[in-house]
């Protein structure tokens, strides 16, 4: 059985960080490799009182919990599912974390989802359990050799789209069609992946400085330096080298399908200028690199999209904003009426 552990959210290594503004290897990894910066200091959990903690049974994973929050006028047919990013803690999300996203989806009517856990799991179904030649990832590591994603195998978009769809339905009675869903970095890749494969789920998808052309050179080589870096976890576990999960994964790839089925698309990067709300901080700095090369991945995924002609895109390109909570937390509140209107 899984075991859930109450955590405060993790800082990424100063070590890391400074090697990630450094160099040109190392800026290929560091867009992945500190997917949920926040402000430079270390957030404690800051729970919303009125979401409850929602258990479902996953066969393969064990019990997971999920934060719900109620729309404020009762209904049940405008869903939401929030994703977070590659550093996501077992306690509550990045979302709850951080920002007040919840809150103001669920006053705008719309009941919120938000899953908790699937650290650097790109809410995908693994292969195997995270492992380096036979042995727990993370062994002689902080992360430990035990846990989630290496004591069991991942199999985040069964749960998402079989497991939780299925008790949300059954037990809330939530609309299980017409859901919208979005997240940041790793999970604004998710979150156009579920769409693209289960559109009889999805019929909205947003992206926040999200990596959407993984095919791209040098990016599954920064994935896994990514991963190892965000929790100890092996890359070779979710997609082996050329396996066909690569190109599955890769909105890059599956965009005709996004077109065919219309979903409506929310991308969203921002150009890694500060705001007035960040400081001069290193995390500042290094926010500043990862939301240009996000920038850079989500402008591939637009000129794809247009040369398929693609019009159930908005973009939007903010001119402030780096790779920050305030950055996502911003972009959901222009994005919320367009959410608003194409789900339930």
């Amino acid at each position: 059985m899984r075991r859930i552990r109450g955590s405060s959210k993790s800082t990424t290594s100063d070590t890391w960080l400074r090697q990630s503004v450094l160099g040109v290897a190392v800026a290929i990894l560091a867009p992945l490799g500190i997917s949920v910066i926040g402000s430079g200091a270390t957030a404690s959990a800051a729970f919303t009182p009125a979401a409850f903690d929602f258990w479902v049974d996953s066969a393969t994973m064990g019990p997971i919990k999920t934060r719900v929050l109620r729309a404020a006028d009762g209904n049940t047919d405008r869903v939401a599912y929030l994703l977070d990013g590659m550093r996501a803690t077992e306690d509550i999300s990045g979302w709850e974390h951080e920002t007040n996203v919840a809150e103001v989806l669920a006053g705008s009517n719309i009941n919120v989802v938000m899953p908790v856990g699937g650290q650097s799991s790109f809410y995908a179904d693994w292969n195997a359990p995270s492992s380096f030649f036979g042995e727990a990832a993370g062994s002689g590591s902080s992360s430990g050799s035990s846990g989630p994603g290496k004591s069991y195998r991942y199999d985040w978009e069964t749960f998402l789209t079989q497991d939780l769809r299925d008790a949300l339905r059954d037990r809330l009675g939530f609309r299980g069609d017409r859901n919208g869903i979005f997240g940041l970095s790793m999970g604004g890749s998710a979150a156009l992946t579920l769409a693209a494969y289960h559109p009889d789920q999805f019929s909205f998808a947003g992206s926040y400085s999200g990596y959407l052309n993984i095919s791209a050179p040098g990016m599954r080589e920064a994935i896994r330096g990514a991963m190892a870096d965000a929790g100890g976890y092996n890359v070779d576990s979710m997609a082996p080298p050329w396996d066909s999960q690569w190109l599955r994964m890769d909105p890059f790839v599956f965009a005709p399908q996004l077109i065919a089925d219309n979903t409506r698309l929310w991308v969203s990067a921002a150009s890694g200028r500060p705001s007035a709300g960040d400081g001069p901080t290193v995390d500042t700095v290094n926010g500043m690199t990862l939301e240009a090369l996000a920038l850079a991945n989500t402008r591939a995924f637009q000129a794809r999209m247009n040369s398929l002609g693609g019009g159930n895109v908005v973009y939007d390109f903010p001119d402030y904003g780096i790779h920050a909570w305030n950055t996502w937390q911003d972009e959901a509140y222009r994005m919320l009426p367009d959410l608003s209107a194409n789900i339930g």
